[in-house]
């Protein structure tokens, strides 16, 4: 030991109280008033444990009670972050920061003499003046610590100043993909300015990465990096040509590094429709407006006449990884109907598409009643019908979203257009089926067995009709 003082710091307990805001994520906070230490300044509701016998969760959950009304089920209650304070005085303590997102009843001043107001605040515009222990642990928490150090100095105020922010966040074990290499964190402040906070929101895999990054003055941005040069190049020609045509319903390009093969966009809003559940109504209106948006794709360009046909040349590949898994049966129908695809009229022009237009692609902003599409990496020129093949997945079985998505989109298919989306679909499922195999896609190969289920098995039936 090199002191013969031992510490016996306070514990304190405070509530992140979190709800969905019009601008985003709010905060609840509380005025402080009267005979109180930083009597005038916001902090959250927090408080000192009664006695040994009371633990941390038992405690917040009485807080909320006695200050703001609120029942709080403990269950409900998340570890958020741990704070070791010292204010300028020179007092230390160990403050417990706890979040929580569901509770009874509306929180209101209950404490009067202590407190003057309550109110929800967006974490972009905090009010002031704060206390600054309170919003240093707001700060370690929007960047994801588990623990943080905030000694004052004598001199400095108990309101929050940027300009002494003594906040000092304890490093975590290195998880990999948790933020990007330095490389790529240097490329992106170059171009948006100092990041404080990346989260890692990349799918399960190992191929490309993705991180939402929050700025120090509060923006946000998304940086990607490509598995390959092809989907790099492909992401952003697009961006740079007929996907700013899309508006506020694309992100815009930033920046972009061709040798890392990053990318830096702004951030769309919205929330993704790859899981979400809404009501048959919102639905089709849903349906009705990403139909609307296929179209604004497909008319952003003059069409260019064709250099090719449909895209055969990689079946036998794809076929290989995928046999394990069909049936039998299937290889036969597979074979039989890209054969009857050289049949087909040779397209003559094609279109701008997006080439991964699904629900894992779009946002849905509810509150400003608005589509957005990102990932624009297998974006190239082909026919109007390809932005359909994955997309038609989310519409099996409803006939009145894929009514919604043609009334949308102005016009139905027609019979060339048809054919084109059968040949088009078997060849997505036999390589989402290999691709999602060899890469650890179980979402991927399940689509293409339901594809398979489907879409084929209509097929067949229909040239059954067809010969009797």
């Amino acid at each position: 030991m090199s002191s013969t003082q031992r510490h016996t710091e306070p514990l304190d307990v405070h509530l992140i109280a979190v709800r969905d805001g019009a601008a985003g994520p709010e905060v609840l906070l509380s005025r402080r008033a009267g005979n109180v230490y930083a009597s005038g300044c916001w902090h959250l509701v927090s408080g000192h444990l009664d006695g040994p016998w009371e633990d941390m969760v038992t405690a917040l959950v009485r807080e909320a009670r006695e200050e703001a009304g609120v029942v709080v089920d403990p269950a409900d209650v998340r570890a958020a972050v741990t704070v070791h304070h010292r204010a300028p005085a020179g007092g230390a303590r160990i403050g417990v920061f706890f979040e929580v997102k569901r509770w009874e009843g509306t929180p209101e001043v209950m404490e009067h003499h202590v407190c003057d107001a309550m109110g929800w605040f967006s974490f972009v515009a905090l009010p002031e003046p704060m206390v600054a222990y309170c919003r240093a642990g707001l700060d370690a928490y929007r960047a994801g610590a588990r623990m943080a150090v905030h000694f004052q100095e004598p001199d400095d105020p108990i309101a929050y100043d940027r300009s002494v922010d003594r906040l000092v966040l304890v490093p975590e074990p290195a998880v990999r993909g948790a933020v990007p290499a330095q490389a790529v964190r240097a490329f992106a402040e170059q171009a948006v300015g100092r990041i404080t906070a990346w989260t890692d929101v990349s799918w399960a895999r190992e191929e490309s990465r993705v991180w939402r990054a929050v700025g120090s003055e509060g923006g946000e941005w998304y940086v990607k990096i490509h598995q390959n040069d092809r989907f790099h190049q492909r992401e952003v020609a697009a961006l740079r040509s007929w996907a700013s045509g899309l508006g506020a319903a694309a992100p815009r390009l930033v920046a972009a590094d061709p040798t890392l093969r990053a990318v830096v966009l702004t951030a769309v809003g919205g929330r993704t429709l790859h899981g979400a559940v809404h009501p048959p109504e919102q639905q089709r209106r849903i349906f009705h407006r990403i139909g609307q948006v296929a179209a604004a794709i497909h008319h952003s360009a003059p069409a260019r006449p064709a250099a090719d046909g449909l895209p055969l040349g990689k079946l036998e590949r794809h076929l290989a990884g995928a046999l394990p898994h069909l049936v039998p049966g299937d290889e036969r129908f597979i074979r039989a109907t890209t054969e009857a695809a050289t049949g087909l009229a040779p397209l003559k022009t094609v279109l701008p598409t997006h080439g991964d237009f699904q629900l894992r692609n779009l946002r849905w902003d509810e509150t400003a009643d608005t589509l957005y599409v990102i990932d624009f990496e297998r974006s190239e020129d082909g026919p109007a019908v390809r932005d359909f093949v994955r997309l038609s997945d989310a519409w099996h079985g409803r006939p009145d979203l894929f009514q919604a998505v043609m009334d949308g989109y102005g016009r139905p298919f027609t019979p060339e257009e048809e054919a084109q989306l059968t040949v088009l679909s078997v060849l997505d499922a036999v390589s989402g089926i290999s691709y999602g195999t060899a890469h650890g896609d179980p979402e991927l190969v399940e689509r293409g067995l339901r594809t398979r289920t489907s879409r084929w098995r209509r097929s067949r039936a229909s040239r059954s009709s067809a010969r009797s």
